[in-house]
């Protein structure tokens, strides 16, 4: 027999030992951690045994129970069956996968029906705004989801223009339902009128106020989100990328044609004032002329001799100036200038 047959003969050999007692070794751990395991003190815990959602009724058929590690057993859990449904009847609040503990605040408390005011936080209030198809985010927002409410408003400025803008006026308020359904488990996109919010008291004054001030759209913040953010408001100059100092020199190129109107106004008045005046001197000198047509001459007695009089018209000498008037605009000039002859 060659020397490298028997030196693989021998190698195969050590091989196979050293399987055989490295198997040995992890069997014994196994059978050391089933031993430690079996040692562990174990409770019950009732679980669901089908898909729960927002006001399915509680029965045995639809739970169970199962063994649970002692020291970990979840806060508001129930260790029988029987615990559970002693009472009045129990409905779930909110949706409970298959295996998933049943805890106390996912179900109703004694004589609780599964309605909006049982999931309810502690001193928060439940409002409902008004949306739709696209204020309402397309209908992609469901019972649970966080969102922010934006409110657009528009107001008369001090120069009389209006001015639009947009303020987020709540963030991260969580959604209790949609129009009339409170099931977290709906998962299909709906074209909704009104979203109904859990907000605190100040908060549900707000929304309230705002809902007639101006108007109010959604926005739907990722799942994680839950905490603010700094936000500013949104002008109509924020849409064109004007600056202030852009945004101050339009506006006062306007004050400046305003005023420039406001003074051609004022000397269009004065000249109609003038002309009106020239028109009433002219028909008080016409009127005075009529009064004195209309007087007649004094009787002459018979008795004194008839005294012929001779009356010549000399035509008068016209005045060497005259003064004339020029419209330059709406504004009246006067000149002095010589009369030509």
């Amino acid at each position: 027999m060659r020397a490298n047959t028997v030196i693989m003969i021998v190698l195969a050999g050590v091989f196979g030992v050293l399987a055989v007692v490295l198997a040995n070794i992890w069997l014994a751990n196994q059978r050391g951690a089933m031993a430690r395991t079996e040692d562990i003190q174990r409770d019950t815990v009732v679980v669901a045994a089908v898909a729960l959602k927002f006001g399915d009724t509680l029965s045995a058929d639809k739970l169970r129970e199962v063994a649970w590690p002692a020291g970990a057993v979840p806060s508001g859990a129930f260790k029988t069956t029987k615990e559970l449904l002693t009472g009045d009847s129990k409905q779930a609040l909110q949706a409970i996968g298959v295996n998933e503990p049943v805890l106390a605040t996912k179900i109703t408390g004694p004589g609780q029906r599964a309605t909006l005011s049982a999931v309810l936080g502690e001193g928060m209030k439940a409002v409902s705004i008004r949306v739709n198809d696209v204020l309402g985010v397309a209908g992609f927002v469901f019972p649970g989801d966080r969102v922010d409410v934006l409110l657009t408003r528009t107001v008369r400025g001090d120069d009389g223009a209006d001015k639009s803008f947009v303020d987020v006026l709540l963030q991260s308020m969580k959604v209790l339902a949609v129009d009339q359904v409170a099931d977290e488990s709906k998962d299909s996109p709906t074209v909704v009128k009104s979203v109904t919010l859990e907000a605190s008291t100040r908060d549900a004054q707000k929304l309230t106020l705002a809902a007639g001030a101006g108007q109010l759209s959604l926005a739907l913040r990722q799942a994680a989100a839950s905490k603010g953010e700094t936000t500013e408001r949104v002008t109509l100059s924020d849409l064109t990328s004007e600056t202030p100092a852009d945004v101050a020199a339009r506006q006062a190129e306007l004050d400046r044609k305003a005023a420039s109107e406001a003074e051609a106004a004022a000397e269009r008045k004065r000249a109609e004032d003038k002309i009106a005046g020239l028109t009433q001197a002219v028909e008080r000198v016409g009127s005075r002329l009529d009064e004195l047509g209309k007087v007649k001459p004094a009787p002459v007695p018979m008795a004194q001799p008839v005294v012929k009089e001779v009356v010549k018209y000399v035509q008068a000498e016209p005045p060497a100036r005259a003064t004339i008037g020029v419209f330059r605009g709406v504004k009246l000039e006067t000149y002095d200038v010589p009369r030509q002859p």
